[in-house]
């Protein structure tokens, strides 16, 4: 018999993971719709958003809430630098050196770090005006854990409406359509297509930290994450900001119910689900064919 209060509880855990995978599938549906570029730097650069938000706490005494502005900033900053060297000269090629090349940035970024901090991982302690539990009844849920699932929530809703209602999202979309005539109507699509990739992954090194609470800042935090934020990204249709969060907040709750259920497909159910949605709708839930 199925105990509601545990199948609540796991669920509302769920959601904060599903916080993450919103986020990241985000991140990865802005650049793939916009630019038309597999990322698969993107783990890396959510751990490279830990890191750096690590580092200035402990370099620079800099803590949490300035590091929730700068961390994603710098990742900003570092993904603009990376599409204007590794990926500007790959544009005009198969999508796949894309693919090969942000793979390749990740495995560098993953093995220094690695060889610099270990990866027994580092912890980041949560920030005082956000520790303590709220009563929901069924559970205490940790007030920082429900903050991230705000602010995810918030920054996933404000970017979706950016992108699809607002003026700059429309010229964005167009550039994608028709980069020649955007550009004759004097709009600098070059320079729009770094700062949109650089947007993306602004919004991996804010996962990261958010993230880095919850979880130890260790390198592997990215690699052990991204195969089920392609998934996500898979299911809810490659390209599609609105399928991405609906998704990802979707089967982050999923997720956790199947640990009350049948907790040994709790790490695969996602990819069950995925399989099925392929089946059915190849391109995705949400996505176009």
């Amino acid at each position: 018999m199925l105990d509601l209060e545990a199948a609540l509880t796991q669920g509302t855990l769920g959601l904060i993971n599903g916080a993450f995978y919103a986020m990241l599938s985000l991140g990865l549906a802005v650049i793939f719709g916009l630019l038309n570029i597999v990322n698969f730097a993107h783990g890396a650069l959510y751990m490279l958003g830990a890191f750096v938000a690590w580092g200035l706490l402990t370099f620079l005494g800099l803590g949490y809430f300035p590091a929730l502005i700068l961390a994603p900033l710098i990742v900003g900053a570092i993904g603009i630098l990376l599409e204007r060297t590794v990926l500007k000269p790959l544009y005009k090629l198969d999508h796949l050196y894309g693919l090969l090349a942000t793979f390749g940035v990740a495995l560098i970024l993953e093995g220094v770090l690695r060889n610099e901090f270990g990866v027994s991982g580092m912890p980041y302690a949560v920030p005082p005006d956000l520790r303590g539990v709220v009563d929901l009844g069924y559970m205490f849920l940790p007030r920082y854990r429900g903050w991230v699932v705000l602010v995810s929530l918030l920054v996933c809703l404000g970017t979706w409406y950016m992108i699809e209602k607002t003026r700059l999202g429309a010229y964005l979309r167009a550039a994608t359509e028709n980069p020649a005539l955007v550009q004759a109507f004097g709009i600098n699509v070059p320079v729009m297509i770094t700062l949109t990739y650089g947007f993306g992954v602004a919004l991996a090194g804010l996962s990261g930290v958010l993230a880095a609470p919850i979880y130890s800042v260790n390198p592997n935090m990215g690699s052990s994450l991204i195969i089920v934020v392609f998934a996500v990204v898979v299911i809810g249709g490659m390209g599609s900001i609105l399928g991405s969060i609906i998704t990802g907040f979707a089967l982050g709750f999923i997720e956790g119910m199947t640990k009350v259920v049948y907790p040994e497909a709790s790490t695969t159910v996602v990819f069950i689900i995925m399989a099925i949605v392929l089946l059915i709708k190849p391109a995705g839930l949400f996505g176009r064919a």
